[in-house]
């Protein structure tokens, strides 16, 4: 009997895994995905790997080297729909940090012989090199939102995500919260809601997990933390971090280092593919 489920196929590039594992831990929900589709290609969760094409992509990790730049054009090609999770395949992930600074001396810092390892100066977004049809954000990402992208593609539909911010989701949580509360910095404000606003929850500011939320005015909040005495480079800081490479949280990010005297500049621009750049 000719087999006519859906191929879903999950990749991964240059991250930790955790997205694929929030796939792995649905667990009874797992069951019923693996009934309404084919999984074709899941390195992390088995060894018979099929080769393309595929109805269904989920792509993990950023791009940072020329070999994986190389396998994602192929992919792309092979794939109905591509779709990336989490903050190394959105926005570079904090990998991207090496695009703010110099990689001969990170290179040099980390190995021992660096002249035995090849790759790129930068770690950028698989949107920077190819169509994505939609991008999952959080690090890793929710279970729930992906269940969603799951079914809503492979009904022909577009997924809907959250698009409010973390700040949202703190006060249907009943939380105090920490900014007003304790003057503590976070970037609830300007991220993007989805992880049920855990750290805030338990005293913590926001560390952006899920990337930029729509319009998100980062200037706004660092002009607020200064004026909490918050020094410049601290702010920076804040931003540069696990989506650091997100255009809204760079661009604000390079600011405040330049108000610090300490300026960062960018290898490569904002999500675009920039042969020169990127080598």
């Amino acid at each position: 009997m000719t087999e006519c489920r859906p191929k879903l196929a999950v990749m991964k590039f240059a991250s930790c895994d955790g997205c694929q594992l929030t796939l792995l831990d649905m667990e009874d929900e797992l069951l019923t995905i693996a009934r309404a589709v084919q999984i074709s290609h899941f390195a992390e969760a088995s060894s018979s790997l099929a080769p393309g094409p595929y109805d269904l992509t989920l792509v993990e990790g950023s791009i940072t080297t020329r070999e994986d730049r190389q396998r994602l054009t192929q992919l792309r090609e092979d794939s109905k729909y591509l779709v990336t999770i989490g903050a190394c395949a959105t926005s570079g992930g904090v990998q991207a940090l090496r695009n703010f600074g110099s990689h001969d001396e990170f290179m040099r810092g980390v190995y021992a012989r660096p002249d035995y390892i090849e790759t790129l100066a930068t770690s950028t977004p698989i949107a920077a090199h190819v169509k994505v049809d939609f991008e999952l954000r959080g690090c890793p990402v929710d279970k729930h939102q992906l269940l969603e992208v799951i079914a809503s593609l492979l009904a022909g539909h577009r997924p809907k995500t959250s698009t409010e911010s973390v700040c949202q989701a703190c006060k249907r949580r009943g939380n105090v919260c920490v900014v007003v509360a304790q003057d503590m910095p976070c970037l609830g404000p300007v991220t993007q809601a989805g992880c049920g606003a855990i750290c805030p929850a338990y005293d913590r500011g926001c560390y952006g997990c899920f990337g930029p939320t729509r319009q998100p005015n980062p200037k706004s909040l660092s002009d607020h933390l200064l004026r909490q005495r918050l020094g410049e480079v601290e702010c920076a800081m804040l931003l540069h971090g696990i989506n650091a490479y997100a255009p809204e949280f760079a661009t604000e990010g390079q600011r405040l280092w330049e108000l610090a005297g300490v300026p960062k500049p960018l290898h490569a621009s904002l999500h675009s593919d920039e042969e020169g750049a990127q080598e």
